[in-house]
């Protein structure tokens, strides 16, 4: 019998994932009591000081004349799409439940996708040491929304190691052996020599060593991959040869070979990710031309643009090549040159969401030791143009003479929120404000509910998650998924400052909200914006209407000070002086403006 068992754990964050990682490896004796230390494998700083998991990790261990491959998958939802790779990956998953907390909204999101790729699945109560668990509520939540039965649950404690040693007899008892290419392809499909004869492994992460260049993350599916065998990733079509191969333990530990149905890593000597997708197929064989590749790969499209600039001009060229170098080990990231009449030289940079900004933002400020202005992020934009051209869009600065616009279309996302019952009308409220459309509601016990939303995107990336929070008193979870672009009724929203328009500071949306967001964006600016020796307006703008309007009013030097009396014509005469000079100092006048006038529109209103 194969010995071989693949599974990763899935979880939200915060549940323990990473904690119940650390105690598998230390069961097992993979890693030493000596070299043990929280969140093992996250090897990152940024994830430790977090407390949660942004790269994942593959890891082998051994368990009773068992061997058993673990992947430790990132919790959010921004990397869902390295998920789903990872899922597809292995033949089990344990999916990990906070007993002080219960389900919470990305639970439901990884469970489906796991069930989506056929996996078996194991539910683990963690954290059941905490005076605040509550066993026999989340088992009933668990029921009731996934359909597990209590009797096959497992309770443990990842901190402690409680009853850990149980979900690894679990692993080897409940979870299949690896399958081969069939668990990718669908039954129907007829497979051909090359589907059955030659090497095929899926690479679900990739990695960028400064010494080795790529080192691709695989599963194996068919064949073996060997030192110097030459191979091809098939979706980019970039040829290689493997320089080494291994499992990973976790540090990288070279073999002669991998074989069907493991995990482990092959360096590919390549210069960037780019070149090693999440998705591709490794291929070694002869059929080169007509290999076909494993089903599931995509490239990852940005969801977010924002535009990143240097706070002083002069570290432009600093700027490019730190977004270069990060740009090797993340193939989501992509950034272009974009000049802003008021910031100057930067980059107009995509991601996946709005953790994966913060990330970067953080990363290029720490690494680098960069100081960066990061405009208010926004999401693409479909635009047909009457000529029938159709083109994508990630400004509103980019947005076409109106004229020359048939419709716009705006990407819409399904919103999962578990909330208290108490809490459930404030849910529903937020959402229906920001143009949600109501699809479901499920109870999961007495005291919790599942609410389900299509909303635009553009609404749940700003401050939806903090909203939602406070409206639940901390309570509340959310997921969400992208579904399809819709078309709607868009504008174009401008934000003139004495008179200038801040391309920056532009936005689309929707003509119905116009006034209602570009209110609190003036009355914000006027907070943040330092006052000058002459008035300043903001105004809000759709093409050349005006919607909403402050004035930031200006300094004045008391000139009639000096004065001690005479005629009340020296007092007017000294005042129209002033006047005349603050005219011509607005005529002249520049304003700076600060970080906090471009994250002030971050922040809705309700």
């Amino acid at each position: 019998m194969n010995p071989i068992r693949n599974f990763c754990i899935i979880a939200h964050i915060d549940h323990g994932k990473s904690t119940l990682a650390d105690r598998m490896l230390e069961i097992t004796g993979t890693v030493q009591k000596r070299d043990m230390k929280a969140q093992l494998l996250d090897g990152m700083d940024l994830e430790r000081e977090r407390g949660i998991t942004i790269k994942l990790q593959p890891v082998r261990m051994n368990w009773k004349n068992h061997i058993l491959n673990l992947i430790d998958t990132p919790g959010h939802v921004d990397f869902s799409f390295e998920v789903s790779r990872s899922l597809a990956a292995v033949e089990g998953a344990i999916l990990v439940v906070d007993a002080t907390q219960g389900i919470e909204a990305q639970t439901l999101a990884n469970l489906y996708s796991a069930l989506e790729h056929n996996l078996e699945i194991i539910a683990v109560l963690n954290k059941i040491d905490l005076p605040a668990a509550d066993v026999e509520r989340v088992s009933t939540e668990i029921e009731n929304a996934i359909g597990i039965s209590r009797e096959d649950m497992i309770h443990v404690s990842a901190k402690t190691g409680e009853n850990v040693d149980l979900i690894l007899d679990a692993i080897v008892a409940k979870f299949p052996p690896p399958k081969g290419i069939a668990k990718l392809i669908d039954d129907e499909k007829e497979l051909d020599a090359t589907d059955t004869n030659d090497t095929k492994a899926l690479v679900f992460d990739s990695v960028f060593d400064p010494y080795r260049g790529v080192v691709a993350y695989v599963r194996v599916f068919n064949g073996r991959i060997g030192k110097r065998n030459k191979a091809r990733f098939l979706a980019t079509k970039t040829d290689i040869e493997v320089l080494e191969c291994g499992y990973f333990r976790p540090q990288l530990d070279p073999q002669p070979s991998i074989e069907s149905g493991e995990i482990g890593y092959v360096v590919t000597g390549l210069k960037s990710t780019r070149e090693a997708r999440v998705g591709d197929t490794l291929y070694i064989g002869k059929n080169l031309e007509n290999a076909s590749p494993l089903p599931g790969f995509r490239i990852v499209r940005p969801m977010l643009f924002a535009g990143i600039f240097p706070t002083e001009a002069d570290d432009f060229a600093q700027l490019r090549d730190a977004l270069e170098k990060l740009s090797l080990s993340d193939a989501s990231l992509v950034f272009e040159p974009e000049h802003s009449p008021a910031l100057g030289n930067g980059y107009r940079v995509g991601l996946l969401g709005m953790l994966h900004l913060e990330i970067i933002q953080e990363r290029l400020e720490r690494e680098f030791d960069l100081d960066l202005i990061v405009t208010a992020p926004s999401v693409p934009y479909d635009i047909l143009l009457t000529s029938g051209e159709k083109i994508r869009i990630s400004s509103a600065a980019d947005l076409p003479d109106p004229a020359h616009i048939k419709e716009i279309s705006e990407p819409w996302s399904r919103v999962e929120i578990i909330t208290p019952k108490e809490s459930v009308g404030a849910a529903m409220d937020l959402c229906t404000k920001r143009r949600g459309l109501f699809k479901n509601m499920q109870h999961l016990d007495e005291s919790r509910v599942l609410l389900t939303f299509e909303m635009p995107l553009a609404s749940v990336i700003t401050d939806m998650h903090d909203r939602l929070k406070s409206s639940s008193s901390g309570y509340a979870s959310m997921s969400s998924d992208f579904i399809e672009f819709r078309t709607g009724q868009l504008v174009k929203l401008d934000i003139l400052v004495a008179g200038d328009r801040i391309d920056s500071l532009s936005q689309m949306v929707h003509q119905s909200e116009a006034r209602h967001i570009g209110a609190p964006i003036c009355t914000k600016l006027k907070d943040v914006i330092p006052r000058a020796n002459f008035a300043i307006a903001l105004q809000a703008a759709i093409g050349g209407r005006i919607v909403a309007r402050e004035t930031i009013p200006a300094y004045r030097k008391d000139v009639t000070a000096g004065l001690y009396g005479g005629d009340v014509s020296r007092k007017n005469k000294l005042l129209k002086k002033q006047k005349a000079g603050k005219k011509r100092m607005k005529a002249m006048g520049k304003i700076e403006l600060p970080q906090e006038a471009f994250m002030a529109i971050l922040k809705r209103d309700e």
